[in-house]
């Protein structure tokens, strides 16, 4: 087993990154900042939660479709992992597509080569390397990574994070790391019911509310920053017009949070916007695979139509 590689969360272009959302007109902070160790456990309850509909239904349709998946991706490849978390997903996925090497990749570093570890001792005869990166803007592979039969793990609701012009470049990225061989296994989440989607990113519970909170504790870390968790509160809806979840926090009250030497003033009822899921019809989604350079080779989806997971090859250049 490769040790997994660090990334920094410190590392400079992270906290001008913050800075640039912070000071902007409309506060915004990426959601790939909700993902410091805690928050990577947080997400993980938020997959166990009877809301969260994604998880379960993903799995569903591997469990009911696994012959095929497996057939259409075909055993011995390089399975990359983007955003692993607790790699669990590709875990599930080793007894049908029996890949030479798996390379789990996740901005939580911390996170990842504890998941890694474990997996190693279930899986002792899978060559595997972890990544600690950020991918979501560009992704340059090391050479431990093997070349051939490249094959993109990319599941949950994860591409809709990306607006659908980031989404294609985003995946017009990874066609560039395919080899003919190779491919993508994506999940992408559908339109459905308002009340649903609502339900599943503002839970009963307060999970959400939570994970969407701790990212101002890791906002401080990186800036120095002086944010108040208790002065925030944690707002998740479906806008249908853009056809995305949004979510935001809410500032309670007037204040100023400050950090190396700046600051930034929001009124009472001012927000940050935090993350945003887009959903897709399904052909959207095959029609963006297609732009990025993908063919689809087949699509899967639950009975209600709820999700779909796909598998897509390299169109030819």
């Amino acid at each position: 087993m490769s040790q997994p590689t660090p990334a920094s969360p410190t590392q400079p272009s992270a906290a001008a990154e913050l800075q640039a959302g912070l000071l902007a007109a409309h506060a915004a902070i990426s959601p790939k900042f909700l993902y410091d160790a805690l928050g990577s456990k947080l997400f993980e309850a938020i997959c166990e939660l009877p809301e969260y509909y994604p998880t379960r239904t993903e799995a569903a349709i591997v469990a009911r479709h696994g012959a095929e998946i497996a057939r259409a991706v075909g055993p011995g490849a390089t399975l990359i992992d983007l955003g692993a978390g607790n790699c669990a997903k590709a875990a599930s996925l080793f007894p049908l597509l029996h890949p030479a090497q798996y390379v789990a990749v996740d901005i939580s570093y911390d996170f990842l080569r504890e998941a890694i570890e474990r997996l190693q001792q279930r899986f002792p005869h899978i060559e595997m390397t972890g990544l600690g990166l950020d991918f979501s803007q560009q992704l340059s592979l090391p050479e431990v990574v093997r070349p051939s039969r490249r094959v993109f793990f990319y599941p949950g609701s994860s591409i809709g994070n990306f607006t659908p012009d980031e989404a294609r470049a985003f995946l017009q990225r990874l066609r560039a790391e395919c080899d003919p061989e190779g491919g993508l296994l994506i999940g992408i989440d559908l339109v459905k019911d308002d009340a649903v989607l609502n339900a599943a990113y503002d839970d009963a519970l307060g999970v959400t509310a939570a994970f969407n909170l701790n990212m101002l504790r890791h906002v401080n870390r990186i800036l120095g920053a002086d944010f108040d968790v208790r002065q925030w509160r944690h707002l998740g809806y479906y806008n249908a017009r853009e056809q995305r979840i949004e979510m935001h926090l809410e500032a309670r009250e007037a204040l100023t949070v400050q950090w190396r030497g700046a600051e930034r003033r929001f009124a009472k009822g001012e927000t940050m916007h935090t993350e945003n899921s887009y959903k897709y019809r399904l052909p959207q989604a095959l029609g963006l695979l297609e732009q990025a350079g993908f063919g689809t080779v087949h699509a899967w989806t639950d009975p209600d139509q709820w999700f779909a997971l796909i598998y897509a090859r390299p169109l030819a250049r």
